[in-house]
């Protein structure tokens, strides 16, 4: 059974998990570190959920979720299912909850993207209700990065 939750708190008890996943998530991906957790929790439009599978955080989703003048508008980012734990549900089931947790506040859409190489999590989006939109994706690259 996989239990997904908020994570409200910068503790080590989270802060482990989510680094040791955030490596499967992106090789170039820089570990956190108490501050920084800290600092992404107090974001108001930030929700960090885990996926717990027999008391072991195994995968993590963010949901960020704002206003724009056309209505309130969520995103999807650094979904992550350890490799233990993949094909068993866990990702779904973040997604689904994430979903569900947007439709409480009244979020009108939810997009992600999802390299076209990640076939298993394109099938699975997918699967669960997301259309894939003929649109352009761009990404301006802060030259201090």
């Amino acid at each position: 059974m996989v239990e997904i939750y908020e994570v409200n708190e910068a503790t080590v008890e989270n802060l482990e998990p989510l680094n040791r996943l955030l490596p499967q998530l992106s090789s170039s991906a820089k570990p956190m570190t108490m501050k920084s957790l800290n600092v992404l929790l107090n974001e108001n439009a930030v929700h960090l959920y885990f996926a717990k599978v027999d008391e072991e955080v195994m995968g993590m989703l963010t949901l960020v979720m704002f206003p724009i003048p056309s209505g309130w508008r969520g995103w999807v980012e650094d979904v992550v299912v350890d490799t233990r734990a993949r094909g068993k549900g866990v990702g779904k089931a973040l997604t689904q909850y994430a979903l569900g947790e947007a439709e409480k506040r009244g979020v009108l859409t939810v997009d992600l993207t999802s390299r076209p190489s990640r076939e298993v999590a394109n099938k699975l989006y997918q699967s669960i209700g997301f259309e894939r939109r003929e649109t352009n994706v761009y990404r301006y690259k802060n030259v201090l990065s």
